[in-house]
């Protein structure tokens, strides 16, 4: 027989199997020796008593022989010769789960990444921390895997009626991901392990009869009778498909600006900005761990924060504890932050983005702008950042406690953010309806988190990144763009996705719709 239960356990016995048993035993009323295994489903910390405790959802198998250990595996179908061509523009999680789905479907995916490999990336990433030397094909944002790749990698997702979250997450273990991932309330790979899965699914893509081409910067359209027949990359080459899905990720300026030159649809979104936030780790686990030393058992604390300042939401945003700042610039003249975690969350701060809502009604002073209203926002905001930081990828920083107050600060606490700070009055540099929400939006945390607000917190700009200032339309049903047909806006550039899982989603919706239609 089997069941499922919840147990209750103490950071010390929460991967202990012989008190999983003796709980399951007594919840049941059954000797411990009936029982014959115990299947782990959610694994969550409560840290919301002085005592943390970790809730496991399991499924108890008893009178019955255990089952035998599973084994995630994916092995995809050969394509046929004459299997029909699908071109995808964007190598990151939407591009590659739809390619991996169109392969199950008999559909031949040809990718077309305008960055690097996830190896050879590895090189850009270096020469922008240490030198300040940006790639514009080649960062944080672009290359194999997208932006979550080498920002952190975490796969919380909250649209878990978008599709089969579940399905991703084995996707990602059978291309190597630890099976955590499968039971964890907040799963995360890190930065140091999703390349590896990444690249797994390259070469299944690939073993399958699938392409991928790197470096291929796609500049222009192949449309005729309003029916997009391929795309055309820079060094001239065509390549043609039955569809073409855009899968480029929320900082492909470029290719809305393609768009917008051939007359195709896009239009301003809502979207949110605002600055980097960075404290000692230690000080978060006390917060939320009720603690003065973490338990070694526990994994470095985390926080969600949300509050209301003059009508918009001022929020938390990509959290990484135990992590790094890092720079996420696509174009020399600009300062993005961005945050990222290793799988082991072992660095001594802790970081996350604190934004505010930007609404369609705050874009009016750039609405001759039209549909670039806010990536023109965006770009001012990021502009002026580097120019704060002396021309270079260094951040305008500025003491927590001093930004509230709205006075310069004279010293700087350390930080994880390799190319170095800049004391600057960040209250003043950003704009009011930014800055003056975030000092009101940071008292709130303050209540809310006890040891928030203090002068060894440090506030990093900008971030700006957080989902794309522009959307691509699609009908609803058919998920082709209004104007365009066979064209195929998806993820996070499209503005259909916010982060790793729900962009996998969104590319595994679109390929099954394109097999409907194309049979």
């Amino acid at each position: 027989m089997r069941t499922s239960l919840e147990l209750i356990l103490t950071p010390e016995t929460s991967d202990d199997m012989s008190q999983w048993k003796a709980q399951a035993s007594a919840i049941l009323n059954i000797p411990i020796d009936r029982i014959s295994f115990i299947k782990p489903l959610r694994r969550s910390i409560d840290g919301r008593s002085k005592q943390v405790k970790i809730h496991l959802q399991v499924e108890v198998f008893y009178d019955e022989t255990a089952p035998e250990k599973q084994h995630i595996s994916k092995e995809y179908p050969t394509l046929k010769s004459n299997a029909k061509t699908v071109v995808i523009v964007g190598a990151g999680p939407a591009g590659m789960f739809a390619a991996l789905r169109l392969i199950e479907l008999g559909i031949k995916p040809v990718i077309l990444e305008r960055g690097k490999d996830v190896q050879a990336r590895r090189h850009d990433l270096a020469a922008i921390q240490r030198k300040g030397i940006v790639n514009p094909d080649s960062n944080y944002c672009f290359g194999e895997g997208g932006a979550g790749t080498y920002s952190d990698g975490k796969l919380y997702t909250r649209s878990t009626k978008r599709g089969d979250v579940t399905g991703t997450l084995n996707t990602l273990v059978a291309h190597g991901a630890t099976p955590d991932i499968l039971v964890d309330a907040h799963p995360h790979i890190g930065s140091n392990n999703l390349p590896k899965v990444v690249a797994a699914m390259r070469l299944s893509i690939m073993t399958a009869g699938g392409e991928i081409h790197f470096n291929a910067v796609v500049n222009d359209l192949i449309i005729k009778n309003q029916i997009i027949c391929g795309v055309r990359t820079r060094d001239g080459n065509e390549f043609i498909g039955t569809a073409v899905i855009l899968a480029t990720g929320h900082s492909a300026r470029d290719i809305f600006t393609l768009l917008s030159d051939k007359n195709i649809l896009i239009e301003a979104k809502s979207f949110a900005m605002g600055v980097r936030v960075e404290h000692p780790q230690s000080l978060v686990d006390k917060d939320q761990y009720h603690c003065t030393i973490r338990n070694e058992h526990l994994p470095a604390a985390s926080y969600r924060l949300t509050a209301q300042a003059s009508g918009r939401g001022v929020f938390s945003f990509c959290m990484c504890p135990g992590g790094f700042i890092v720079p996420a610039a696509t174009a020399p003249g600009e300062l993005v932050l961005n945050g990222m975690s290793l799988s082991r969350r072992d660095s001594p701060f802790a970081n996350s983005g604190v934004v505010v809502a930007i609404e369609l009604e705050d874009l009016q002073p750039f609405s001759k702008f039209g549909a670039f209203a806010g990536m023109v926002y965006q770009s001012q905001l990021e502009q002026l950042a580097f120019e704060a930081g002396g021309k270079t990828q260094a951040a305008p920083a500025q003491r927590l406690t001093d930004f509230i107050q709205g006075k310069a600060s004279s010293t700087l606490p350390s930080t994880s953010y390799q190319p170095g700070t800049v004391a600057s009055p960040l209250h003043s540099l950003l704009p009011k309806q930014i800055s003056e929400r975030l000092q009101s939006g940071f008292k709130d945390f303050g209540k809310k988190m006890k040891d928030y607000i203090t002068e060894e917190a440090l506030v990093l700009g900008v971030e700006t990144r957080t989902s794309s200032p522009v959307r691509i339309p699609r009908d609803s049903k058919t998920l082709e763009h209004p104007q365009i047909a066979k064209l195929y806006p998806c993820g996070e550039g499209g503005g259909y996705a916010g982060g790793i899982i729900s962009a996998a989603l969104d590319g595994v919706r679109v390929a099954e719709v394109i097999a409907e239609f194309t049979k």
